[in-house]
C-alpha cells in the first residue's frame, strides 16, 4: 500500500466533498424533513450513513490498491501470439470501401508489443502511464481523483465506487427533493454533476458502421462473460470492492476466438 497516494490536493478534495454532502444531506436536510430524534429520520440517515461509509471504503481500497505493474520476466509468447493474430484477422470481415477511414490492420493487444518507455516487453491491454511511470496491466486511465491509475487489479473497486457513489447521490437527491416539497423551499440549484467515460472501442465501432465493415472487439466474450471478469462468478460477491480471488495475472484474457 501507497500511503503517499494521500499527498494530492484531489484526494483532499473528494474527502472534502464526501464530508460536505454527508454532512449536508444527514444534519440539515434530514434534520430539517423528519428529525433525527423521530424513527423515519434515524431510519433515513442510517441507509445514507451505509451508502456514504460503502462509497468512502471503495474509494479508499481504489487509492491503496496497486493496479499491477508487467512482471519484470515477462517474455511473449511468439508463436502463440502469432497464431491468435491470424485467428482473429479471420473472424473480422473488410469489405473493400475506397471512401472508409483505414482501420487498424490488427486488432489491439493481438501482437507482441514492446514500451519504448519501459524497453521492455507488454502484455495485451497493458499500456504505459505517464504519471505512474511504468506499465499498468489491464491500463483503464489514470484517474487524478484517486491518484493512481485504474487497472487490473482495482478495476472492480472503480465500478463498485462508481456504483456507490451514483446510489449515494440518488439517495441524496430523493431526500433533498422530499424535504424541499415538505418545507416548501424556494429551491432554483442546478449544475449536476456529469461523469464522462472516453471509450476508444465505441469510436471504432461507429466508424466500422458507418463505412459499412464489421467490427467486434477481440477481447469481447459476452455480457455475462464480461461482467463476471470484473466482478468475479460470485453473485453474492460483487459489490464488495474487496473480494478480487477471481483475478488473474493480468497477462492472458479470453478473446473472441476462444468461445468460436
Amino acid at each position: 500500500m501507497n500511503w503517499k497516494r494521500f499527498l494530492s490536493i484531489p484526494v483532499f478534495s473528494v474527502f472534502l466533498l464526501l464530508g460536505f454532502v454527508y454532512y449536508v444531506a444527514v444534519f440539515v436536510l434530514i434534520e430539517n424533513w423528519l428529525g433525527l430524534q423521530s424513527s423515519a429520520g434515524s431510519l433515513n440517515a442510517l441507509i445514507f450513513t451505509f451508502l456514504a461509509s460503502l462509497c468512502l471504503f471503495s474509494f479508499l481500497v481504489c487509492v491503496l490498491t496497486d493496479p499491477g505493474g508487467v512482471p519484470p520476466a515477462y517474455v511473449p509468447d511468439f508463436e502463440a501470439s502469432e497464431a491468435t493474430d491470424q485467428a482473429l484477422m479471420k473472424s473480422v470481415s473488410f469489405p473493400k470501401v475506397t471512401a472508409a477511414p483505414p482501420l487498424r490492420q490488427h486488432p489491439k493487444g493481438a501482437q507482441p508489443r514492446q514500451c519504448a518507455k519501459c524497453s521492455a516487453y507488454k502484455p495485451p491491454r497493458a499500456h504505459h502511464c505517464r504519471s505512474c511511470r511504468r506499465c499498468i496491466l489491464r491500463m483503464d486511465h489514470h484517474c487524478m481523483w484517486i491518484n493512481n491509475c485504474v487497472g487490473h487489479r482495482n478495476y472492480k473497486a472503480f465500478v463498485v465506487l462508481v456504483f456507490y457513489a451514483a446510489m449515494s447521490s440518488l439517495y441524496s437527491a430523493v431526500v433533498t427533493i422530499c424535504c424541499t416539497i415538505e418545507r416548501d423551499w424556494n429551491y432554483s440549484g442546478s449544475g449536476p454533476l456529469k461523469l464522462f467515460y472516453r471509450y476508444d472501442t465505441i469510436r471504432v465501432a461507429w466508424l466500422a458502421r458507418k463505412s459499412g465493415q464489421s467490427y467486434r472487439h477481440p477481447f469481447d466474450v459476452g455480457v455475462y462473460k464480461n461482467i463476471t471478469l470484473i466482478f468475479g462468478p460470485n453473485m453474492l460477491k460483487w459489490l464488495w470492492p474487496t473480494a478480487v480471488s477471481h483475478i488473474k495475472d493480468g497477462i492472458n484474457f479470453p478473446t473472441t476466438r476462444d468461445n468460436s
